[in-house]
């Protein structure tokens, strides 16, 4: 989990899966315990499930043997037999009563409606199972770290943290556990993409799910959602809305195969052979799928650079006005146990303070700051909003709230000689990240008259004091995009 204090310029991704309240799982990864508790009481209720299941079907299996064995020893021997007054007695029985018993018993429907009753008692007590805005969140997380890091779809799918470098393909990330997708996990990743009309990620992400529900047979699973035949469909608009007839022809061709009777499939390959009729493609024409262009930030290219490589880091021996050292600051405090100082930036002013928090504050603040943590907010004209821009929860910490923030408030003004009491500083606010969250490059400082923080009536921001309380397993960094470098998360 990451989780710091307070935010600088722009905060690249973090790779590691770890989530909060309803609605908004995936902008946190701090309750994935409580989550994982979640299914394990389902899977409890799912295994008593199948027990009750298990004994039905034997006593079913139970009764076809009888009969059974009754039709190939008793009523295909001799006729005698029948005259037996037994037989004849257990024969009408068993039409009268026992089929219709087991035919029109209620124990199959029991044991559903308690598998459903326990499900429905779990979401009631725990009260934040994922709703469709959190799936559909952690699946543009995933199409973010894609993105940002440069990921290939295939190797993501297996499981692996792959990007393809010079032609060759490098891990960037490897997970102690590896957890493929399945089909219909793609499926709805590219569905989530095909639904915002952003078919560079759908054709890559629905080219994965055809492939795996081919290699299934084109079986259903009670548990999916979607199917070879909704998969195809998706990809085939996809490949035709990127410029792809031809292959959104084939693609609709195979479709009509398993659904022969769908017209609006039938018509849209009437349009895809008449499309290649009036603009047949050139021989040697090859659909490259680019991805789109962004219109609202120009500082992507360098931002995602720089959190894929770290940036141009500073060099030390080449700017001599760039040091390390023990810091003490003058402050009495600081004269036994001064920190380790690194300068790494004079424009703007960057400095990195080394050990500055110890294990326990660390998890002591994660502790306190939990049950507060909400959906992040940007400025949006005078008021606050959420925005895609910035994924993470957060929350603002009184000194009131542990000593331990007393004594880090105590701590920075050692260092910084910056009075951080309000109204000169605001309240510490603890950020956990969420499925590829992120905070796109931004101002920490207001840039707008109308914004909420001049209602504060304290002036504007003029600086900005991090800590990183947790180390990631991949992925994140600070970067700061006109100096042109970034820092890396270490707690």
């Amino acid at each position: 989990m990451l989780y710091y204090f307070m935010s600088i310029h722009s905060v690249c991704l973090y790779i590691f899966f770890i989530p909060l309240s309803s609605g908004e799982m995936f902008t946190s990864l701090l309750n994935v315990r409580q989550a994982i508790s979640i299914e394990r009481q389902l899977i409890d209720l799912l295994e008593t499930y199948i027990e009750h299941e298990s004994e039905r079907l034997e006593d079913i299996k139970r009764f076809y043997a009888k009969v059974s064995d009754l039709h190939s020893e008793v009523y295909s021997g001799p006729s005698a037999s029948m005259a037996n007054p037994l037989v004849a007695f257990t024969l009408i029985k068993r039409l009268q009563s026992e089929w219709v018993n087991l035919v029109y018993s209620n124990e199959a429907q029991e044991n559903t409606q308690a598998l459903r009753s326990g499900y429905e008692e779990v979401e009631e007590e725990e009260g934040y199972f994922p709703k469709l805005e959190d799936l559909q969140g952690a699946a543009k997380g995933l199409m973010r770290l894609q993105d940002v890091y440069s990921l290939q779809v295939g190797s993501l799918v297996r499981g692996q943290f792959k990007r393809i470098n010079n032609g060759n393909l490098i891990d960037i990330y490897s997970p102690i556990i590896s957890i493929p997708l399945s089909g219909d996990d793609c499926f709805l990743v590219g569905k989530v993409a095909y639904e915002q009309e952003d078919y560079y990620h759908s054709v890559q992400w629905l080219e994965e799910s055809v492939r795996l529900f081919r290699g299934a047979g084109g079986e259903w699973s009670p548990e999916n959602e979607g199917t070879l035949e909704d998969a195809l469909d998706h990809l085939a608009f996809s490949h035709f809305k990127t410029g792809n007839v031809s292959y959104a022809l084939s693609l609709s061709q195979e479709l009509l195969n398993y659904d022969p009777m769908n017209r609006r499939v039938s018509k849209n390959i009437e349009m895809y052979e008449r499309l290649l009729v009036e603009y047949p493609p050139l021989p040697s024409a090859h659909t490259e799928l680019k991805r789109p262009k962004t219109t609202y930030l120009r500082t992507r290219n360098t931002y995602e650079r720089l959190c894929q490589t770290q940036g141009t880091q500073p060099r030390h021996y080449e700017n001599p006005r760039l040091f390390c050292d023990y810091f003490t600051n003058d402050s009495p405090g600081l004269l036994l146990q001064p920190i380790r100082r690194e300068v790494l930036s004079l424009q703007p002013y960057v400095v990195l303070y080394h050990r500055f928090i110890s294990d326990s504050e660390a998890k002591s603040i994660q502790d306190v700051a939990q049950t507060g943590l909400r959906r992040s907010v940007v400025a949006s004209g005078e008021k606050q909003a959420t925005a895609e821009y910035r994924i993470s929860k957060s929350a603002w910490l009184k000194e009131t709230a542990h000593p331990i923030i007393g004594r880090l408030d105590q701590r920075i003004t050692m260092l910084t000689g910056l009075n951080v009491q309000p109204p000169y500083a605001e309240y510490l606010q603890v950020v956990n990240y969420g499925i590829g969250g992120h905070y796109e490059p931004h101002f920490d400082h207001a840039t707008s008259a109308s914004s909420p923080l001049f209602r504060l009536n304290t002036g504007n921001r003029v600086a900005t004091f991090m800590i990183y309380l947790s180390s990631v397993d991949a992925g994140g960094s600070t970067a700061f995009i006109h100096a042109n470098f970034s820092v890396p998360v270490v707690e």
